[in-house]
């Protein structure tokens, strides 16, 4: 259109005014038959163009108006055109340039959103840092979860319009949650501080009767047997024992002096007693033996009973020894030879050991009904009681060194270092 434009304007104003009014001359007017025509034609063309001529000078007068309006419609026609081809051949370019020329607008939820805000506190007013608060919508199981800065300050953004709860979780503190709250669109919630309580040590202690744990430590006891055989019930590797009961004393009694090896250990002993013509008065033969294997199976017995189940029973004295296992060897040896003189209160303390003293006398008096008459009277009853006394402090010494390491199913380790040795 501008060129055309210019070819048409730019015709000399004399020419256009010449086409506009040039007529014929007029010596070539004529009444000439056979040039009539042609004069005819000629005066018809010289006013199609006067005609020309005048529509060429408005078409220059107006020209310029249009043009001036013409421009911005042919720019926004070019940039659909462009567009039109753009999301016709590239559909990925021509998102991106509908980003570009046309912003994203927000949606209606993002125009409404609104926030929440607070701070998280200890008893003492102080800020909780690094507490994790989680906002929660009512009837959603999922949550937004934020940690409180240094100065136990946290925010959440976004937040669409709706009633909400925040749970709040932080090391060393009890969890705490808000009560129901609603945002509003547009709403800018700040929360009062949420405060949390300090959180108190739970410790779980498991409360047992004495007879329950007594019942259980002597039942790893009755697996206490040195090189599995021989039975070592009366050990107690556990310093602190549980004390026991009548019927527990009396249970545990029968159940070492009627074991299998006190019938080996009282055919044995007889065997013995026989071979060295001890208590001549027995005699020899199967008489004489079978009154040597009756005579120290009672005398074993009635020691046993009365030393460990009916006066420890009497007197509150527990007929256990308690190895040491801890200190030198001399605190050690002190102590097992002690415990023949001594034993531990139902209650922990240490007294006499009445039990072991009053059982030894009583089974020497016993023993002067079935032993032979030449060897009846106090003789046999103080020897009984010494050998009994003799007899247990070397059996101490044993269990305290040696029994120890060739036990099976030791339960405890002794007495601990770190007590000291009033007991």
């Amino acid at each position: 259109m501008t060129v055309r434009t210019f070819r048409l304007c730019s015709m000399a104003p004399a020419r256009m005014a010449a086409t506009m009014y040039a007529t014929p001359a007029e010596g070539t007017l004529n009444f000439d038959a056979n040039r009539g025509s042609r004069i005819t034609q000629q005066a018809g063309r010289h006013q199609v163009q006067r005609a020309n001529g005048w529509r060429r000078l408005i078409a220059c007068l107006l020209l310029p108006y249009v043009s001036m309006m013409a421009l911005p419609l042919s720019a926004q026609t070019s940039a659909n055109r462009t567009l039109t081809l753009s999301a016709t051949s590239h559909s990925g370019e021509s998102q991106e340039m509908k980003r570009t020329l046309l912003p994203d607008m927000p949606s209606a939820a993002e125009e409404q959103s609104g926030s929440i805000s607070g701070s998280v506190l200890d008893p003492s007013g102080a800020a909780i840092p690094g507490a994790e608060v989680t906002v929660t919508k009512l009837g959603e199981s999922q949550g937004r979860t934020v940690v409180t800065a240094v100065d136990g300050r946290f925010a959440f953004n976004g937040i669409v319009p709706g009633s909400y709860v925040i749970l709040v979780t932080a090391t060393g503190f009890q969890s705490s949650t808000s009560s129901k709250f609603t945002v509003a669109p547009n709403q800018t919630q700040e929360l009062p501080p949420l405060e949390l309580s300090i959180a108190t040590a739970t410790t779980d202690i498991v409360v047992r009767p004495t007879d329950v744990i007594a019942t259980q430590q002597i039942k790893a006891e009755e697996k206490q047997r040195l090189f599995g055989i021989i039975p070592d019930f009366y050990t107690s590797y556990a310093w602190d024992a549980a004390p026991l009961n009548t019927k527990q004393k009396f249970s545990l009694a029968a159940r070492d002096s009627l074991d299998f090896t006190t019938w080996i250990g009282v055919s044995a002993g007889a065997g013995i007693q026989q071979a060295r013509n001890s208590y001549p008065g027995f005699g020899q033969g199967a008489e004489g033996y079978a009154k040597r294997w009756g005579a120290l199976f009672a005398t074993g017995r009635t020691s046993d009973f009365l030393s460990r189940a009916l006066f420890p029973s009497l007197f509150h004295q527990d007929p256990r020894y308690f190895y040491q296992g801890s200190g030198t060897k001399w605190s050690r040896t002190k102590h097992a030879v002690a415990y023949a003189f001594v034993a531990r209160s139902d209650s922990g303390h240490l007294m006499p050991n009445y039990s072991y003293f009053l059982a030894d006398v009583a089974s020497g008096a016993l023993s002067t009904v079935y032993y032979p008459a030449s060897n009846r009277g106090a003789g046999l009853v103080f020897t009984t009681a010494a050998e009994g006394l003799g007899g247990r402090a070397a059996q101490n010494l044993v269990r305290e060194f040696l029994v120890k390491h060739l036990t099976r199913e030791v339960p405890g380790k002794g007495k601990p270092a770190s007590i000291d040795g009033s007991r």
